[in-house]
């Protein structure tokens, strides 16, 4: 049915500065489907099985945003009018995605939680046909057409990574893979700033959700998991699931930016995350989901930046020093001497913390490894220099 309408991603070998001894790593590019994401799949087959009557109507949805431009664009497709709910903190970019698929954005609430809850009321007002992110039998089958490439591509597939928001990804994908190949491992990642379903399928209590979720991983930062969900696909089909944290994502995603050649936001490289963590027993052949591609252009430098401090290709080093003449020269030289390159500085003279002849100065340098921060550390102190923080 969505055959005709979608892209049938690319199956590609991880780049080889990564690997996994004893397995062959693949990468599933779904940050390459229609609107960045795989959310097409599943908002495409359940709109096509909507009646005239229902088409008529329109639909509603809620979204952080890739589930939105999906819903837009098959709603464009088809000819039916669709208003999608979105948090206030959703990325511009797929904000503005949506709308220029012509569907009509409200903007509502810090988090999903709350925009699903908005387009609920906006069901029952404006007799709306909901399209659920995920708790749809038409959605889920439709995301599971991923499992069904996958395994025409790798027949003896041993595992696939799958993040894990509202689970509809990682329930039809297991429900394809698992009908197909059994003996397959299909694990699920969560961001630790949301691991509400982790929690459950381990047999924990989510301890109260926060009342905002902080996180470069927004599009799987479900705060209350779907106990169907749950119950119905992932405790039954879903092998083990793990969480990651913001560093070790903003890690994958500097790694697949720069060795895989490709852009993948936040949610998207969690999969990735958790593997490079080597959370998993992969077994000989095993994918990994770039589930979407959609990263806001005024957060990339700052992933990058995180993702470059982690791997201590970047450090922020702020000293305190006498505020005399040729200090600040004293200091460059010994960056220069080192070969550390300065990217930023800044001077502080006034915070209260400062004796009144001392100055505090920040720089922002690129550095090749751990090894090399401590050297310039220790040159920095034969000058007098007290050190504040690296990181």
């Amino acid at each position: 049915m969505i055959r005709a309408y979608i892209n049938r991603t690319a199956l590609r070998p991880c780049p080889p500065s990564f690997s996994v001894p004893g397995t062959e790593l693949f990468l599933k590019m779904e940050n390459e489907q229609r609107t960045g994401s795989f959310k097409i799949r599943g908002a495409l087959n359940k709109m096509s099985s909507l009646t005239d009557s229902e088409k008529a109507r329109g639909v509603v949805a809620s979204s952080a945003g890739n589930h939105a431009q999906g819903v837009a664009l098959a709603a464009k497709m088809l000819g039916v009018k669709a208003t999608i709910v979105m948090p206030v903190n959703a990325p511009i970019v797929k904000i503005n995605a949506t709308k220029n698929f012509g569907a009509s954005v409200i903007l509502k609430g810090e988090f999903y939680d709350e925009a699903y809850a908005h387009a609920l009321e906006l069901e029952k007002s404006q007799n709306f046909v909901f399209v659920h992110p995920f708790e749809d039998a038409r959605i889920i089958a439709g995301q599971g057409t991923i499992g069904l490439e996958l395994l025409e591509d790798i027949s003896d597939l041993d595992s696939v990574v799958v993040p894990i928001g509202g689970g509809g990804l990682i329930s039809g994908i297991a429900t394809a893979v698992k009908a197909l190949r059994p003996s397959c491992k299909v694990y699920g990642v969560v961001s630790n700033q949301a691991p509400g379903m982790m929690t459950k399928y381990k047999g924990g209590t989510s301890p109260a959700a926060p009342m905002r979720i902080a996180t470069i991983a927004e599009g799987i930062a479900v705060k209350n998991p779907s106990a169907k969900m749950l119950d119905t696909y992932i405790k039954r089909l879903v092998d083990d699931i793990v969480e990651v944290s913001d560093d070790e994502i903003a890690k994958a995603v500097v790694f697949l930016l720069e060795k895989g050649k490709t852009l993948v936001e936040g949610s998207g490289a969690a999969g990735m995350a958790a593997v490079m963590q080597g959370r998993f027993n992969l077994g000989k052949k095993s994918c990994v989901l770039l589930c979407g591609g959609n990263i806001d252009l005024n957060i990339i430098s700052k992933v990058i930046e995180r993702g470059q401090r982690n791997e201590h290709r970047l450090a922020r080093i702020a000293v305190v020093v006498d505020d005399l003449p040729g200090n600040l020269y004293r200091l460059t030289g010994i960056f220069a001497d080192l070969r550390a390159n300065i990217l930023e500085v800044y001077h502080d003279r006034v915070s209260p913390e400062l004796g009144l002849r001392e100055t505090r100065i920040d720089f922002l340098v690129e550095t090749s490894s751990e090894e090399h921060i401590q050297q310039i550390h220790a040159a920095l102190k034969t000058l007098g220099c007290r050190i504040l923080s690296h990181n």
